[in-house]
């Protein structure tokens, strides 16, 4: 289709002659010196670019020059040989993976029906959990015993995996050994919610209490880190909102429902598009620091699986490499299903 003048152009009856729309000549002016103003801008606040560059220095080398290795899932495995001169192989792992129906695809899909579990399981009972905790903190009137009940829960994510590891593992059971009864152990066999033979067996065994001890323990570990999100949302909503509320008549209940919950919507919907992005992506330090042979069945996700194999049995690291770039590439695809849904029920996506 040709472009004419009149598509750009103005034509003024006294004169006779075509000029520039004036709101065309700022956005031809806005894109001729569209680089001036970006090196400007730059220049002006370059520190808060130079505090940037560590940022971009750790995406370089822990994010995208180990996307190299991902070729490994492609060549014949050698420790030997580095990656570019490995011989290539095709799809053979995925193919092991999947189709093979031997005790190492068998193993495959356990351990990705365990991540899909944890991670689901995570989702529905860990991400509501740091909203109802903005929620609290926001109706505490005092500053001191707000600012102490924000500590007490923020201080758990400060703590390495190894700790809260070990914390878990003394709670349900004896100190480092395998069996016997801790803390809880002990206050659910009395309360009778389990049976003492399996409280003295202990629960890290017992490959049922598995996942309910990593439920458990990830939302005390995280949930009050998490908070901090939606409570700096809350905060930001407008006094006059919660004014015009009372004016109806609405009480503590019905503002959290029709003032709070409406105006941190997009911000809880920006999180949960995260989430989902992260579904499979199980923290394997904590369940390699918990399961053990005898909870498998349950314990064993996507990251354990690829460290076992690839480090520890010795299938050899392709093996490894293709399970993890499974699962990445399912995470990829939960990202891209869950935004899309996002930006057409909501109108609000992350990109």
């Amino acid at each position: 289709m040709k472009a004419k003048a009149a598509d750009f152009l103005i034509f003024d009856k006294e004169t006779g002659v075509y000029r520039v729309d004036p709101e065309q000549a700022v956005r031809d002016d806005v894109e001729k010196h569209y680089w001036h103003h970006v090196l400007l801008t730059v220049a002006k606040d370059w520190r808060l670019y130079l505090m940037l560059v560590p940022m971009l220095l750790v995406f370089l080398f822990w994010r995208y020059f180990p996307m190299y290795e991902l070729l490994g899932c492609f060549k014949v495995s050698d420790n030997v040989l580095p990656v570019s001169e490995q011989l290539f192989s095709g799809f053979s792992y995925f193919k092991r993976l999947l189709f093979a129906g031997d005790g190492l695809s068998t193993d495959f899909w356990r351990a990705m029906r365990n991540t899909f579990l944890l991670s689901f399981y995570g989702l529905c009972f860990g991400f509501p959990i740091p909203i109802i905790l903005a929620l609290f903190f926001n109706e505490v009137r005092s500053n001191i015993a707000r600012s102490v009940f924000q500590v007490l829960t923020y201080l758990p994510k400060f703590m390495s995996t190894v700790v809260m590891a070990s914390l878990v593992t003394m709670l349900v059971k004896q100190g480092s050994l395998t069996t016997g009864m801790g803390i809880v152990s002990q206050f659910l066999s009395n309360i009778g919610l389990i049976d003492k033979t399996v409280a003295n067996a202990g629960l890290l065994n017992n490959p049922a209490f598995f996942r309910s001890i990593y439920q458990i323990s990830g939302i005390w570990e995280g949930a009050g880190y998490d908070s901090i999100v939606f409570f700096a949302a809350i905060i930001a909503i407008s006094p006059t909102s919660y004014e015009a509320a009372q004016i109806d008549g609405a009480d503590k209940w019905a503002q959290m429902r029709y003032v709070v919950l409406p105006s941190i919507l997009s911000t809880i919907v920006i999180m949960l598009i995260t989430r989902i992005g992260s579904l499979l992506n199980v923290g394997y330090e904590k369940v390699l620091l918990l399961y053990n042979t005898k909870t498998y069945m349950t314990a064993d996700v996507v990251s354990t699986f690829a460290h076992r194999n690839g480090m520890g049995n010795g299938a050899g690291t392709g093996i490894a490499a293709a399970a993890e770039m499974m699962n990445n590439v399912v995470g990829m695809l939960l990202v891209i299903g869950a935004n899309t849904i996002a930006r057409k029920a909501a109108d609000t996506s992350l990109y």
